[in-house]
């Protein structure tokens, strides 16, 4: 497998955590205040998405900490298993007050006047026509009414991508929280609604249900299970409650136990939208 790629440079790091923070514009389409935003610092800049805890809207169901502190446990699970799936995050403070900062994901564009670069990562297809390399998830209607086929790539980093998610727990795994960057790597983000102790898994990456699990990915896992009796659970435990890092090493040692990964097991196991 291709890895994903290393943490940030020291110097890159610092310009996110002590660079002085700059609103570009607010991003519409999150259902929270979300903001991009440049970082700079001595001449350096680099573009961030900055969340305010203070935008952040109450969910019953993820009543303890902050939508910023899921955010930043989960990038540091994805570091601790060493794929960097989720893009560098910290918290810090600014313009409106503390919340979740993390590296923007440059992505690439289509050429001008290309039509046909084929289908996203996650996308839709007519039902007699599914594309090679593709996975099919289920069968919905499109916005004029005709059948179609959701799908993903059968992609090795979008595996490590599903296993992180069965591990974080993550449910709002949409289409449009998996980016591909310009520098060839598939990252994951908004990653507010993880980490609960009940089964909340939504993903739209069930392409592999019932498959075995690779075992380089089991090894990242059990490095991870290790990692939650020590200096990870610490990390963890100012953002999420003590429980629900009881349960993430749970889920950790259930996969590898049952190296197989799960198939939907509720009556909405997609997030709505799925993309």
């Amino acid at each position: 497998m291709t890895p994903n790629p290393e943490p940030p440079s020291p110097e890159h790091a610092a310009v996110l955590r002590d660079g002085e923070l700059t609103v570009l514009g607010r991003i519409r389409s999150a259902s929270n205040a979300t903001f991009l935003c440049e970082a700079e610092l001595d001449g350096q800049r680099t573009h961030c998405v900055y969340k305010p805890v203070s935008g952040e809207q109450p969910l019953w169901d993820f009543p303890d900490g902050t939508l910023a502190g899921r955010e930043l446990g989960t990038y540091l699970v994805s570091a601790a298993l060493g794929w960097n799936i989720v893009p560098h995050t910290i918290i810090r403070s600014g313009p409106a007050g503390p919340g979740m900062v993390q590296q923007w994901v440059d992505q690439p564009e289509s050429p001008p006047g290309e039509t046909d670069a084929g289908p996203d990562l996650v996308d839709l297809c007519p039902v007699d026509n599914l594309p090679a390399g593709y996975l099919p998830v289920l069968r919905a209607y499109d916005y004029a009414g005709d059948e179609v086929l959701l799908i993903h790539a059968d992609d090795p980093r979008l595996v490590r991508m599903a296993v992180f998610d069965v591990l974080v727990n993550n449910a709002d795994r949409k289409g449009g929280h998996i980016l591909s960057g310009v520098d060839g790597r598939v990252y994951g983000v908004d990653h507010g609604l993880c980490l609960h102790t009940e089964d909340k898994l939504r993903t739209v990456l069930w392409g592999w249900a019932g498959k075995p699990v690779d075992d380089d990915i089991l090894e990242a896992v059990a490095e991870v299970q290790d990692a939650l009796a020590g200096e990870l659970a610490e990390q963890l435990a100012p953002h999420v409650t003590g429980a629900e890092i009881a349960a993430l090493r749970a889920r950790a040692r259930e996969l590898l136990d049952d190296p197989v990964m799960p198939a939907p097991n509720r009556s909405r196991p997609i997030p709505w939208p799925a993309f």
